[in-house]
C-alpha cells in the first residue's frame, strides 16, 4: 500500500481549520520520512494551533484512509527540546496509530538558491538480476546532530555508472544559510517495494560544493556495514543564483546597479543624496568606501568588506566624485555575489568608533542595499555593540523587494536586541529610497526628499551619545559684531525685528554647531 503523509490543517484562532498543504505521497513503508517543508511565522506571543492528518492513498482508488491526527501548536514544538516533538497519533478510538515526529527551525534570511548536478562510478550492484537502480538522498544537520531529509533525487534505472538530473534546491533548505554545515548524502539502490538497499554515503558541506567540479568535489561512498566497493561520486555543475541574480549584471539595464550613460542609478542617487550633506562636517573631504557581497580578482574570492577604489592600504576617496567614480570603477572589476553580510562592514566602522570615544569624532555607516541580507544575526549582534559607540548607522533600501529585515534593523517600533541584550541607543535609520521617488521623474528633488528624512534622526543621536558619556560640547568661539551702520527713524521697527530674528538665528546657529562639531573622518 502507499503511505501518504501529514496534510497539515493550521487553525487560526476562533476559525474553522484551512489545509496548510500536503507531503509528497512515500510509497510501501510504515515510517515514511517525508522531504517536504513548510514554511510558517512564528509568533512568540500567540497560541498558532496547528493540526496533522495522516491518510493512506490507494492509486486504484480516489478515497482516502483516514491514519490518524495530532493536534499541537506551534509553540509545543519550537519549545521542545532541540525544537523537535513527538505526539501519538490519536483520532481513531481504541486503535493504536503509530507516532508522528514534528520538528522546527528558525530559517535564517538567506534567499540563495543553488542548481548542481552529480554523477556516480562504479557503484556497489545490488540487484540479482541486473545491476542497480541508483538515487540520492540529502540531509541537513541541525544543531543537536540529528539530520533532516532536504532533498531526493530521481532514480536512475539499471546502471552502476548513473548521471542524475541537474536540480534546484534554496540554500536555506540545504544548510540554513550555514555554508560550513555537514551535508550528509546517502545512496541507495531502489527496490519496488520500498526496502531500498543502503549502497553507501558521504558529508560535503555547502561551501566546499562552492568549489565547483574539481578534484576536491569527488567523494568516496563509504558502507561501514557491507563490503567495501571503490565506488565514487562527483559534482558535475554546481551555480548558485545569489546576489548575482538578485542585483543583475550592471550592463543589463534590468539591474539595480545598470550603468545608464543618462542617469544615474539608484544606487549612486541615494549615495550622491546623503553624501552631498554629510560631507560638509567632514574637514578634508576624504572618506573611505566599503563594498560587499562581491568576488574579487585574482582568485575571486567573496569578500564583505573590500575597498570600491582597490586600494587595501588607503580606501580613502576624494569627496563624492571619488566615491562615484570609485563606485562605477568597481562595477566593471567585481563580480557581484551572495551571501550578502552586513556585519562586517558595521564592524569594520566601529572599530574606529570604539578608540575614539572622547566626543571629538562621530561616525556615519551609509548602507545601500537591495534588502537581501544572510547574516540577520550576526548584523544585530554588532549593531547593538556599535550603539554604545560613537555612530550611526543609514540603511537605504534601493529596488521593489521586501525591507522587512530592514525595519528591524530601524528598531523605531522595537529597540533592536541580540542574545538577550538590547541596544542602548537607536542608532539606525532606514528608508526605502522608492518612497522618495518623484513621480514626474525629477530626481533632483527625490535626492532632497530622501536626504532630509534619512539625516533627520542624526542630530538626536548624537545627543544622545554625548550626553550619556557626560560630554559638552566645545566652547563657543568669541565672536565680535560688527558695528551697526546709520539708520533712518522709519526703519526702526524692521530693525528691531531683524535684530530679534538675529537673536534667535544666532542661538540656533551656535545649538547647531554643539551638535555637528564632533563630524570628522576616520
Amino acid at each position: 500500500f502507499a503511505f501518504a503523509g501529514a496534510e497539515l490543517s493550521h487553525f487560526l484562532t476562533g476559525k474553522a481549520g484551512e489545509e496548510f498543504g500536503r507531503t509528497e505521497v512515500i510509497d510501501n513503508t510504515l515510517n515514511p520520512d517525508f522531504v517536504r517543508k513548510y514554511i510558517l511565522d512564528y509568533f512568540f506571543e500567540e497560541k498558532q494551533n496547528l493540526r496533522f492528518d495522516v491518510y493512506d492513498i490507494d492509486s486504484k482508488s480516489p478515497d482516502l484512509d483516514f491514519l490518524g491526527q495530532v493536534f499541537c501548536t506551534l509553540g509545543e514544538i519550537v519549545g521542545s527540546p532541540a525544537s523537535r516533538l513527538e505526539k501519538p497519533l490519536g483520532g481513531i478510538p481504541g486503535k493504536k496509530c503509530g507516532t508522528v515526529i514534528l520538528s522546527a527551525e528558525e530559517l535564517g534570511n538567506c534567499r540563495d538558491y543553488a542548481t548542481m548536478q552529480f554523477c556516480a562510478n562504479k557503484l556497489d550492484k545490488k540487484d540479482f538480476f541486473g545491476k542497480s537502480d541508483p538515487f540520492m538522498v540529502f540531509y541537513r544537520s541541525n544543531e543537536d546532530g540529528t539530520f533532516t531529509i532536504c532533498h531526493k533525487t530521481e532514480v536512475v534505472k539499471n546502471t552502476l555508472n548513473p548521471v542524475w538530473e541537474p536540480f534546484s534546491i534554496p540554500v536555506r533548505a540545504l544548510c540554513n544559510g550555514d555554508y560550513d554545515r555537514t551535508i550528509k548524502v546517502e545512496v541507495y539502490d531502489w527496490d519496488r517495494d520500498g526496502s531500498h538497499d543502503f549502497i553507501g554515503e558521504f558529508t560535503t558541506s555547502f561551501k566546499e560544493l562552492c568549489r565547483g567540479q574539481n578534484q576536491l568535489n569527488v567523494y568516496e561512498v563509504i558502507n561501514l556495514l557491507g563490503p567495501f566497493f571503490p565506488s565514487q561520486v562527483s559534482l558535475l555543475s554546481f551555480m548558485t543564483l545569489t546576489s548575482l541574480f538578485l542585483k543583475g549584471n550592471p550592463s543589463q539595464s534590468t539591474s539595480l546597479h545598470y550603468m545608464n550613460p543618462y542617469q544615474m542609478n539608484a544606487y549612486a542617487m541615494a549615495l550622491k543624496a546623503v553624501g552631498e550633506i554629510i560631507q560638509d562636517y567632514d574637514s578634508d573631504k576624504m572618506f573611505p568606501a566599503l563594498g560587499f557581497g562581491a568576488k574579487l580578482p585574482p582568485d575571486w574570492r567573496v569578500s564583505h568588506e573590500f575597498p570600491l577604489n582597490g586600494n587595501v592600504d588607503n580606501p580613502y576617496c576624494n569627496g563624492m566624485e571619488g566615491i562615484l567614480e570609485a563606485y562605477h570603477q568597481s562595477l566593471k572589476t567585481v563580480q557581484l555575489y551572495g551571501p550578502t553580510n552586513f556585519a562586517p562592514v558595521v564592524n569594520h566602522v566601529a572599530r574606529y568608533a570604539a578608540a575614539v570615544q572622547d566626543g571629538s569624532q562621530y561616525f556615519v555607516l551609509l548602507i545601500i542595499t537591495d534588502g537581501v541580507i544572510s547574516d540577520m544575526a550576526q548584523t544585530k549582534e554588532a549593531i547593538v555593540n556599535a550603539a554604545k559607540l560613537p555612530m550611526s548607522i543609514i540603511i537605504v533600501g534601493v529596488g521593489q523587494a521586501e525591507f522587512d529585515a530592514m525595519v528591524e534593523l530601524d528598531g523605531d517600533d522595537v529597540r533592536i536586541s541580540s542574545r538577550g541584550k538590547v541596544a542602548e541607543r537607536d542608532i539606525v535609520q532606514f528608508v526605502p529610497f522608492r518612497d522618495y521617488m518623484d513621480r514626474t521623474g525629477n530626481h533632483v528633488l527625490s535626492m532632497a526628499r530622501l536626504a532630509k528624512d534619512v539625516l533627520a534622526e542624526i542630530p538626536d543621536q548624537l545627543i544622545s551619545y554625548m550626553k550619556s558619556r557626560a560630554i559638552k560640547p566645545n566652547p563657543v568661539p568669541v565672536y565680535s559684531p560688527t558695528p551697526p551702520r546709520p539708520h533712518t527713524q522709519s526703519s526702526a521697527s524692521g530693525r528691531a525685528r531683524l535684530r530679534l530674528m538675529g537673536t534667535r538665528l544666532h542661538q540656533h546657529f551656535f545649538e547647531a554647531k554643539m551638535l555637528l562639531r564632533p563630524f570628522r573622518k576616520y
